[in-house]
């Protein structure tokens, strides 16, 4: 009986134990291999200038997003970086979220849903806050891995 305890203990922990190393989240080892290099930052960037910088770690942004009323900005860029300011190498199945805190100002309008960047609509004159997410998983169901405070967008006359 007691071999046969010991067996069943054995086939236990040999099933399990691929479960649990297999779970997303905490990771034993302190490494996190699923979400890519670490991103501590986003640029935003027109027309080949960085208008607008977040850094992750004093929760601060730099520049403002501006838009005339009736008008569009051409295309942002959205760019999630490392401590250094370097573009971070993202996996396939993350996705750009953009929320825009009153649409009646400003719409934040991406050509294709989850690229990183879009155009900024200006609605009505006033000032909105924007914030960016750096989504994982599914476009429209995925799960953060980070998010910005909210950066200032003024719509202007």
């Amino acid at each position: 009986m007691k071999v046969w305890k010991n067996r069943a203990q054995l086939i236990a922990v040999t099933l399990l134990l691929p479960l649990a190393l297999a779970a997303c989240g905490d990771d034993p080892t302190g490494i996190d291999d699923d979400h890519g290099e670490e991103v501590e930052g986003v640029q935003i960037w027109l027309s080949g200038a960085m208008i607008a910088s977040y850094d992750g770690d004093t929760g601060a942004w730099t520049g403002e997003l501006e838009v005339d009323v009736g008008t569009e900005t051409a295309h942002m860029d959205v760019r999630f970086v490392d401590h250094d300011g370097e573009a971070v190498t993202l996996d396939s199945d993350m996705y750009l979220e953009v929320e825009v805190e009153d649409e009646s100002i400003a719409e934040f309008e991406q050509d294709t849903p989850g690229e990183f960047g879009g155009h900024l609509h200006g609605v009505a004159v006033g000032e909105t806050d924007v914030v960016f997410k750096l989504m994982h998983g599914s476009v429209g169901s995925g799960h953060a891995d980070f998010v910005t405070a909210a950066v200032h967008a003024h719509v202007e006359q």
